[in-house]
């Protein structure tokens, strides 16, 4: 009997749809997603089941929609000590359950984000350390059989808080300086969106770490398993930071601004959702060049974890293994970069929601690009049909692996949810509701606007069409 395929899963956070080579950016340079690319099929109509980290990684091993699972924000558990009151339930059904059961080896390194980030104020209060490798315990459970986990940078700031990371900076004279600099540009200060290069040499910062641990992990490995690697790099999350030797790359690099037309408030239900993205935002501060310098220590980032990808995909060809390894890159939500006068996520704009999304199988067959609508929670379920077991109970998506053959086959109708939010498209338009009071919030004709900058979801002429959408909205939200 043939061994099974190896799967690898990569997985960034917050890398935006359309800054890939591969993609058409005029800029970035992405020779190993290009690569991908080549390969396989560019999924280049994806949406992310949430635009925030927490319930799109909770959709993204089980399938399931963010409602469905009970929670649509990050804010129950980003914080604390324990996981007592993480969203995240061991109990549920999941992909790499599935795969164990189906004779794989199961491995997750670098961010899952399945608990709160570890603030620790209690042990710190104390005179205690804080390691963060007492939640391993609690990620297995969900169905891998290794687990190396690593946070955001704002993790890192606590002196008493350790991780593999910090160790690893400690033990070369690294960290106190990768504190102090996390903590000058931490959430909200003046510098958090504008961005720096990292005082780490390019081997020491965060995504080369997360990836050498991957490819120390592939080449050490000695089981006759085939193996399903979740990869998750940190990056190109903020704070956005390059390394030196990126950095030194976009340096000159002649920046072009978004459209930034700032979102409109259409009542006052969703005028309150605009002030809070605002906020977040910082929009005072987002002069030109100030939004150009965010964007090019995003692209630094962006460049870092695609040639970290490059490496692991090196190591996979040199142990013989590439010939036998699907690899799937895709991200949790995307990045506003300034578009809309806006940055991060928690929103339905294209840049927000829409998410890279590539499929590449071992015969390395370049398969072109589909524009049909799909959904991240199809991963899933594609990687459940690769690995040949059932996709984990009351998962929702589809598999991709036919469209890879006959180059459609997609949805009428993708849906994403945060907070009391919830937005739908189609081929013609992009409709929000909020769902608690029933309110339409937004509607954007995407033929005759596909920038997203007149919301016509009060105009009359749109009645029916706002109708229709908040009925599809309110009988998927009931599902």
């Amino acid at each position: 009997m043939a061994k099974k395929p190896n799967i690898l899963f990569i997985f960034s956070d917050q890398h935006r749809h359309d800054v890939l080579g591969c993609a058409g950016h005029p800029l970035v340079q992405t020779p190993n997603l290009d690569r991908l690319t080549d390969w396989g099929m560019r999924f280049e109509r994806a949406w992310t089941q949430c635009p925030v980290c927490m319930p799109c990684r909770a959709t993204m091993i089980t399938g399931r929609y963010t409602h469905e699972l009970g929670f649509t924000s990050n804010v129950t558990a980003d914080r604390g000590d324990t996981v007592d009151d993480s969203p995240f339930k061991p109990a549920w059904p999941t992909i790499m359950k599935q795969l164990q059961g189906g004779g794989y080896e199961t491995a997750s390194i670098g961010k899952t984000h399945y608990h709160g980030r570890p603030g620790s104020q209690e042990a710190g209060e104390r005179g205690e350390n804080f390691d963060t490798r007492q939640f391993g315990d609690f990620v297995k459970d969900f169905g891998w059989d290794y687990v190396m986990e690593e946070y955001d940078r704002y993790g890192h700031v606590q002196s008493h808080v350790k991780s593999p990371y910090m160790d690893f900076l400690e033990a070369r004279g690294l960290l106190e300086a990768h504190q102090e600099q996390i903590r000058g540009i931490y959430r909200l200060t003046p510098t958090h969106w504008r961005g720096e290069t990292s005082v780490l040499p390019q081997e020491c910062e965060l995504s080369s770490f997360i990836a050498d641990h991957a490819m120390d992990w592939l080449q050490s490995r000695d089981s006759e398993k085939p193996f399903y690697l979740h990869l998750g790099f940190v990056q190109p999350h903020v704070p956005l930071m390059d390394d030196p030797i990126w950095a030194a790359y976009y340096a000159d690099a002649d920046i072009e601004l978004p459209d930034m037309t700032m979102p409109s408030a259409t009542n006052e239900v969703w005028a309150g959702k605009v002030k809070r993205l605002k906020t977040h935002s910082q929009v005072q501060t987002m002069t030109d060049d100030f939004v150009r310098e965010g964007i090019r220590h995003y692209l630094g980032a962006v460049s870092l974890v695609d040639q970290k990808i490059g490496e692991v995909i090196d190591t996979l060809d040199a142990l013989g293994e590439l010939d036998n390894t699907w690899i799937i890159y895709s991200a949790d939500h995307g990045e506003m970069l300034g578009e809309h006068h806006l940055w991060a996520k928690h929103c339905f704009y294209e840049g927000s929601v829409q998410v890279p999304l590539i499929v590449s199988p071992p015969d390395r067959k370049n398969r072109g690009v589909c524009s049909d609508l799909t959904q991240l929670i199809d991963v899933v379920s594609t990687i459940a049909e690769i690995g040949q077991v059932a996709p984990p109970e009351g998962a929702r998506g589809q598999s991709l692996l036919p469209m890879l053959e006959r180059g459609s086959g997609g949805y009428e109708y993708v849906f994403s949810t945060i907070e009391d939010w919830t937005g739908v498209r189609n081929e013609g338009y992009r409709f929000t509701l909020h769902v608690p009071t029933g309110t339409p919030c937004e509607l954007y004709d995407l033929a005759r606007d596909p920038g997203e900058l007149n919301n016509c979801v009060e105009d009359p002429a749109y009645g029916e069409i706002v109708n229709q959408l908040k009925a599809v909205v309110l009988d998927h939200c009931a599902g």
